[in-house]
């Protein structure tokens, strides 16, 4: 399982990556390996707004779809266009290429608050004990 040691993550297996004043936001590389091939990116809107783990878009794989959530709330700025005709971009670059979202956050100051990656990969591996 590869992960960003710059980001921080949720239990619900999101990244999210500060960037300036904006979160970037996708999937992490445990939860593409577990949906396998993706086939669709559903994503929200510039402008949207959303409160913390509220669901933002749905990623369908072959195997499942399933949603995906805020790692805080905030307000859309941009969404990987790229992912309509290219969704297999989640699978191939989790960190990179494949980012689902930006945002900018109601309380950046929360973002401390979210799991660190060693924090993450032992959450993961309690979850799959």
């Amino acid at each position: 399982m590869k992960l960003d040691p710059k980001a921080r993550y949720t239990e619900e297996h999101e990244w999210a990556r500060q960037d300036g004043d904006e979160i970037v936001c996708g999937i992490t590389d445990h939860a593409q390996e577990s949906l396998s091939d993706i086939v669709y990116v559903e994503l929200p809107e510039v402008g949207d707004v959303f409160d913390e783990e509220d669901a933002f878009g749905v990623v369908e794989s072959v195997k499942a779809a399933s949603d995906v959530y805020m790692p805080l709330g905030g307000e859309i700025t941009a969404i990987n266009e790229e992912l309509e005709d290219d969704p297999e971009l989640v699978n191939q670059d989790p960190y990179g290429d494949g980012w689902l979202i930006r945002f900018a956050p109601d309380a950046p100051d929360d973002f401390d608050g979210l799991m660190d990656a060693a924090a993450y990969e032992a959450f993961v591996a309690e979850e799959e004990a």
